[in-house]
């Protein structure tokens, strides 16, 4: 190719296209229709320069051209706010309803975990004894002890924000670590429930049950609740490793890892939520059925959120995920 003439023959065009794209926004229907044959002829002679000539300073000329009549012909989606509104009103509830089969279970047994080893704690002293000395036992757990003192320990909105941190860190580490077969999310989850489960024992045998769970469930529903979203979520992203289903490992693990963004985003805000409660309701002078009755109205609201409103998106086609558009088009697989 002889560059020289190339460009000669071909730089009117180039001048033209470069001029288009300065002022897109006033041009006719002819002049758009000019734009984007311009657009596709610029760069068919951008990959015969590169092929068969490359000049830096030309290539670069032209790759700056190509990049700026692309985003004149696809254009550039922004985020506005009716993408928040869609993704709070039904993406988020539609993600976290089609992952009840993980979590729900993963609440339940949970749980249950927690409940047995706080009995197990709770009924031999031997075990107690092991994990602190009987003169620290007594600092956690008497009237005004740790266990009591630890919501008021520090002003209510930084304490809020330290909650909100560490629990969003917890729930975000649970939904990125489960594409490691949800082996780290099974650690997290036993971790948490161990540390609920010691409290839950110490307390219990103390005679001081109730004003633990006073202490625990204002706030503690929410954020139980979440973390067991994100660990199901987790361990959800785990087995489509194991059994991507009809897709292809690849366009699964993209969906489903999609949608654990998603999630990561949206449990944010809910554990901004129980953050809230924890450091403004938890530590307050109300009664503790008020304290609890705030925790459980909290719970019954997130819960209707998404077996109602998620529940009606997820029937409706809403998936969690990216719009239709917005995703690479791909074959479907037999299963």
């Amino acid at each position: 190719m002889d560059l020289d003439v190339f460009v000669s023959v071909h730089r009117a065009e180039w001048d033209r296209l470069d001029a288009l794209l300065r002022r897109r926004r006033r041009l006719g229907g002819a002049e758009a229709d000019e734009l984007v044959v311009l657009y596709q002829r610029t760069a068919t002679h951008l990959s015969l320069i590169r092929s068969s000539a490359p000049d830096p300073q030309l290539t670069g000329r032209l790759s700056q051209l190509v990049a700026r009549a692309r985003n004149a012909v696809t254009g550039t989606r922004r985020a506005s706010w009716r993408d928040v509104t869609r993704f709070l009103g039904r993406g988020f509830p539609a993600a976290v309803y089609r992952a009840r089969h993980w979590w729900v279970p993963t609440a339940l047994v949970s749980t249950a975990v927690a409940i047995l080893l706080g009995w197990w704690i709770g009924a031999h002293p031997d075990i107690q004894s092991s994990i602190a000395a009987p003169s620290r036992l007594r600092d956690l757990t008497r009237p005004g002890g740790e266990y009591e003192t630890y919501y008021s320990s520090h002003p209510a909105s930084a304490f809020a924000a330290q909650v909100w941190t560490n629990n969003a860190q917890a729930a975000a580490m649970c939904l990125v670590l489960g594409v490691f077969l949800g082996l780290p999310v099974l650690f997290i989850l036993f971790e948490n429930m161990l540390n609920l489960g010691v409290g839950f024992g110490l307390m219990s045998s103390a005679g001081r049950l109730d004003t633990f769970l006073g202490l625990v469930l204002p706030h503690g529903l929410l954020e139980l609740t979440a973390v067991f979203v994100a660990a199901g979520t987790g361990l959800r992203l785990g087995w489509t490793l194991i059994d991507p289903g009809p897709r292809t490992r690849r366009t699964a693990l993209a969906e489903e890892g999609r949608s654990a963004i998603a999630m990561a985003i949206g449990l944010a805000l809910v554990l901004f939520v129980s953050g809230a409660i924890e450091g403004f309701v938890t530590p307050s002078g109300l009664p503790t059925w008020a304290r609890i009755g705030i925790g459980i109205a909290a719970e019954l609201a997130f819960l209707a959120y998404v077996f109602v409103l998620g529940g009606r998106a997820a029937r409706a086609g809403e998936a969690g995920d990216l719009g239709a558009g917005e995703r690479s088009a791909s074959v479907p697989t037999a299963a």
